[in-house]
């Protein structure tokens, strides 16, 4: 008896695997219909381009806290460093602070920037070192750059011109100029500026190119 219920049970088995499946089957359908699109179908999407880029630095003066272990705090914000420097509480320091910035680029090379806040990587016993080390991060430098075009815009009656360049990252920029410019550089493909190279403290090889003016 017990091998003939085995054999029953065995035989209803496949049937309901059956079941199961097409019910499976039927839902895959059901969602695809109310998603308009095939499942085994997918849609490319054109993603913005985004990346970190080294941004700004700033020097900031402060004065040495409380000391544990081998760190030290600095006023007046009481952040904690390592205390390379041997400082004792007291001691009036400067200390380098960092920012970053994450560009967002769209397929039209129009940028989003957004800024991190400021972090101190780096703390100097005088100003005069810490000067030093900023002219090694920040960098002018004149350059000729690609120029995109010029263009004109009129509202209630005014007429504002635009260049676009195109700065050594890849980036464009869109800078307000004024008549004489604009008649300079209408059937130019070059255009000589001002730029500021900020090179990654961690990573110097690493920079980002800010427009700072034209050269001329």
């Amino acid at each position: 008896m017990n091998k003939g219920r085995e054999r029953r049970t065995g035989g209803r088995r496949p049937a309901r695997t059956g079941a199961v499946l097409s019910m499976l089957l039927l839902a895959v359908l059901l969602l695809s219909a109310c998603s308009g699109n095939s499942v085994f179908h997918t849609d490319t999407e054109t993603t913005d381009s985004v990346s970190r880029v080294p941004w700004d630095y700033r020097l900031v003066e402060g004065t040495v806290g409380d000391l544990i272990g081998s760190d030290m705090t600095v006023l007046p914000d009481n952040e904690m460093l390592p205390n390379d420097g041997n400082y004792a509480t007291g001691d009036k320091i400067w200390t380098l602070q960092f920012m970053d910035a994450e560009l967002v680029t769209d397929a039209d090379q129009k940028n989003d920037i957004r800024l991190s806040s400021w972090s101190t990587i780096k703390s100097y016993g005088d100003q005069k070192s810490a000067i030093a080390d900023l002219k090694n991060l920040k960098v002018s430098i004149t350059t000729d750059v690609d120029l995109v075009g010029v263009y004109k815009t009129e509202y209630k009656n005014k007429t504002r011109n635009f260049a676009v360049i195109e700065l050594p990252s890849g980036n464009r920029i869109k800078q307000p100029i004024d008549d004489n410019r604009y008649k300079a550089l209408e059937k130019q493909k070059k255009a000589s500026v001002v730029l500021e190279e900020v090179h990654d403290f961690a990573d110097y090889d690493s920079a980002y190119a800010k427009f700072r003016g034209w050269a001329k």
